[in-house]
């Protein structure tokens, strides 16, 4: 499989240093200075496994990348670069379908780090299960890495999958934040824990039939989360 990153930057000198250590890594990179040549790019390259995606662009930024991305079914991952620190911008980045996020100005060794765990959680690693956990309405298919909802099919990104997972894999135990972004994003992952948060507003909206009052996903209060089939 190739470790294939999209790099949406329209600053030359941070893309190029970018996509330079990215390369060092052994990842194959696609470049892109502005949102219409990043979805032109994806069209091409359908199998990028990783998107870094710039916020502030002139045209269509990279919410509305990260947003389009989405709506054509692309599954894998996304990173944010933004010069923005407020924690609006953070969570709009990640309601649009952002899995992780990262502020400039930035580490490219941090940046590089990121890049290879979401790859890792995306379909870097080779998974050999070949069983599927039920819970009423829901099936995962740890082979698939799908998941259906009264036989329908979810449309998740790979990052609410591993969410999805990991709940049913603990059916009726009480998860901490830490416990989740650990098992999700990695033990090495450096960032803040309101990206579990997020991204488990997002799933909601996507599995539960009244997203204000869920009724599989509970909220833990002070603690976490916790999954009631």
């Amino acid at each position: 499989m190739k470790r294939k990153v999209l790099v949406l930057e329209d600053e030359e000198n941070i893309r190029s240093f970018v996509v330079l250590n990215l390369k060092r890594s052994g990842f194959d990179v696609i470049e892109a200075a502005s949102g219409e040549e990043a979805l032109e790019q994806y069209e091409k390259n359908p199998d990028v496994m990783v998107a870094v995606l710039d916020v502030m662009l002139p045209g269509i930024d990279g919410y509305e990348v990260c947003r389009r991305l989405r709506a054509s079914g692309y599954g894998a991952g996304v990173i944010m670069l933004t010069a923005r620190a407020q924690e609006s911008d953070k969570v709009t980045g990640l309601m649009t379908g952002a899995d992780d996020y990262v502020t400039k100005p930035f580490s490219v060794v941090e940046l590089v780090a990121r890049v290879e765990a979401l790859f890792r959680r995306v379909g870097g690693a080779a998974f050999k299960e070949d069983d599927a956990i039920r819970s009423g309405p829901f099936k995962l298919n740890k082979r698939a890495r799908e998941v259906t909802k009264n036989n329908l099919r979810l449309d998740l990104t790979q990052i609410e999958y591993g969410i999805l997972k990991v709940f049913l894999e603990n059916q009726g135990k009480a998860l901490s934040r830490d416990d989740i972004l650990e098992a999700v994003w990695g033990h090495h992952y450096v960032g803040e824990l309101k990206i579990v948060d997020v991204n488990i507003r997002r799933l909601r909206i996507k599995i539960e039939d009244n997203p204000a009052n869920p009724s599989y996903i509970k909220t833990v209060r002070g603690y976490g989360y916790m999954w009631e089939g």
